[in-house]
């Protein structure tokens, strides 16, 4: 049987494009090598986890919070077992779910490694070797990204004492102490989960700030909150080392700027220095499809690569690791196969670290506004000014607005709070439609909110806030 469509991965992207293309009528299957759809998303990496940042969470709430609130209870005790267990079954329900939907859209599944033979044939490898070749109109490789690892170091990962993303989501205990390598929004999230339930962080990364690209302001401040959660931080630091000692490992670093090497015990040591593009073994060189210098595939402003019929998405392309900027290319994918006008404006696309509290931003920052030359603008509101955030106890973090200084378009938005991630939304479809601040500003918000602080730095941005 030839199909109209093979998409190669059933991650967001992957699975998301082809539910969009059978919903347009086109004949779609997938080749997945997991035993279950999602990919690294749903099985281990952002349900998961998401999973057990919201139990850590209540568990920390429960231990520290509720007193002040007149909620006595005696003091909370972990079961990580039944966490786990939470995080288990939340991931089952997800993964399920979507293989429910490609069995409602009619999508057909083939389960072993992807590999493009050529344009129009894909070879499907089961675990036991055998093979068999698939006929399509078009490709679409959706193969994600795997852990990067410590450029110029070797570690032996055994997702035991020393972790990925993966080991990190299911440790048999809470270490006493964990070395997260590397400050980006995977290390500070799972850093997160472990020191909620008791471990001592230390957090080793290479550059001068945590959360590299996002908004200098944003991250100096939320490097603070987490410090004042238990968060070490040996920031400008290369790790030269990671090694099994006898009871844990062993991290060795130095500073960037020249010094003197440091080495520090620790029962658990996460790896967390990115992701990198997976696309060997699928064939790629021989088919002809180019790469770019770090692995990607090169793709044009409608995702085709090189090779009529065959297109790239997610992680495996140029753009910033993220699901929905995945599902948003497997839809203008879709559509694109099927004569549509698929467009996806990578200007406003929103990040979310998923911490306590949470850190969310769409557009661009400062730094890259004063880079490009661009005269701006910028309107920032404090969440302890905010009534709704005074009641539930979180007051800590801001809102900041960015609009140009002309037009008063707004260009960028930043927040640092609980809940930042629901309430960037509003910011991302402002810019969508090419809103000004005093749009955002003039637009009636419900009181109490959160989301009045999104108001109120609209309104710095614009003229003056009303609350401070």
């Amino acid at each position: 049987m030839a199909y109209d469509v093979v998409v190669i991965g059933s991650g967001p992207g992957g699975y998301v494009c082809a539910i969009k293309a059978a919903q347009l009528g086109l004949k779609v299957a997938v080749v997945e090598k997991r035993e279950t759809f999602g990919g690294t998303c749903l099985n281990i990496g952002c349900i998961p986890s998401k999973a057990l940042l919201h139990a850590s969470e209540m568990f920390a709430e429960a231990g520290h919070s509720f007193d002040a609130l007149g909620v006595e209870i005696p003091a909370p005790k972990l079961n990580l077992g039944k966490m786990m267990a939470h995080k288990d079954t939340t991931v089952s329900a997800n993964v399920a779910g979507v293989a429910f939907l490609f069995k409602k859209n009619k999508i057909d599944s083939f389960r072993g490694v992807g590999k493009v033979v050529a344009a129009g044939k894909v070879a499907v490898v089961a675990e036991d070797g055998a093979t068999q070749e698939i006929e399509t109109k078009n490709i679409v490789i959706a193969t994600g990204s795997d852990v990067a690892g410590i450029p110029g170091v070797e570690v032996d990962i055994d997702e035991k004492v020393i972790v990925s993303s993966t080991g990190a989501l299911s440790l048999g205990k809470v270490p006493e102490h964990l070395v997260v390598v590397g400050g980006g929004v995977i290390g500070l999230e799972l850093g997160s989960v472990w020191a909620r339930l008791g471990a001592k962080v230390t957090v080793v990364e290479f550059l001068d700030t945590i959360l590299g690209g996002m908004d200098g302001e944003v991250a100096k401040q939320f490097q603070r909150m987490l410090g004042k959660q238990g968060f070490t931080f040996k920031l400008g630091s290369r790790v030269t080392g990671v090694k099994k000692a006898k009871n844990g490992a062993s991290v060795t670093f130095e500073p960037v700027k020249g010094g003197d090497a440091e080495t520090i015990e620790a029962d658990a040591v996460l790896i967390a220095t990115g992701r990198k593009p997976y696309t060997e073994g699928l064939g790629l060189k021989e088919a002809g499809v180019e790469l770019d210098e770090r692995g990607r595939v090169r793709t044009d402003g409608h995702l085709r690569t090189n090779v009529a019929g065959i297109y790239a998405i997610g992680d495996v392309v140029v753009g910033p690791m993220l699901a929905h900027k995945a599902e948003d290319e497997g839809v203008a994918v879709a559509e694109i196969i099927a004569g549509q006008a698929g467009h996806v404006n990578y200007d406003v696309i929103p990040g979310v670290v998923y911490t306590s509290p949470e850190v969310a931003s769409v557009g661009k920052t400062e730094e890259e506004l004063k880079k490009a030359g661009v005269a701006y603008k910028s309107g920032k509101f404090p969440f302890t000014a905010n009534g709704r955030a005074r009641a539930m106890q979180h007051t800590d973090g801001f809102v900041k607005v960015l609009a140009d200084k002309e037009t008063d378009r707004v260009l960028g938005v930043h927040i640092v709070g609980f809940g930042a991630g629901e309430m960037i939304h509003e910011a991302t479809v402002l810019m969508e439609f090419g809103g000004s601040s005093e749009d955002l500003a003039r637009t009636c918000h419900a009181h109490p909110t959160m989301s009045e602080a999104v108001k109120e730095a609209a309104l710095a941005t614009f003229f003056k806030p009303i609350h401070i």
